[in-house]
């Protein structure tokens, strides 16, 4: 667990997580039209952080996100949520949705700390050196 309180897990671990676990639950928080046309993990479902047209953090996020936990689920110490794996394109997006998901007192919080493409390489490219999809885990693409 970090000091931020959102474990962090590389894709791999990740993808074993949702192997191990049918509970598990693997949220691509990017915006539509990543989410659509960059690709996803196959089996993630789509719950935009930020988003078009405005740009700004989905105020409907925590909700949208308990629904999926079965209505409204509440979360304890005792009796965790299932848990959920938040992905983005690099890690920093999920890091900061997975802060908020925990301040709203969902626990079994995960982010992938490389995302769905991984960070820039020196050409300026990503899915180059890491990432969901560099790492050859299972996505697809509308």
């Amino acid at each position: 667990m970090s000091d931020h309180g959102v474990k962090s897990l590389t894709p791999q671990q990740a993808r074993q997580m949702l192997q191990d676990d049918p509970r598990a639950l693997l949220v691509d928080i990017r915006s539509t039209m990543e989410y659509l046309f960059v690709g996803h993990p196959s089996g993630a479902v789509h719950v935009a952080w930020i988003d078009e047209p405005d740009w700004t953090v989905n105020p409907n996020f925590e909700t949208e996100i308990r629904k999926l936990l079965l209505g409204g689920a509440v979360c304890t110490l005792e009796d965790p949520c299932a848990p959920i794996i938040l992905i983005c394109r690099s890690g920093k997006r999920s890091l900061e949705a997975g802060k908020t998901l925990l301040d709203a007192g969902i626990r079994n919080v995960f982010h992938i700390d490389e995302g769905f493409e991984g960070d820039l390489d020196e050409h300026h490219h990503r899915s180059s050196i890491g990432g969901w999809r560099f790492r050859g885990l299972p996505w697809e693409q509308c």
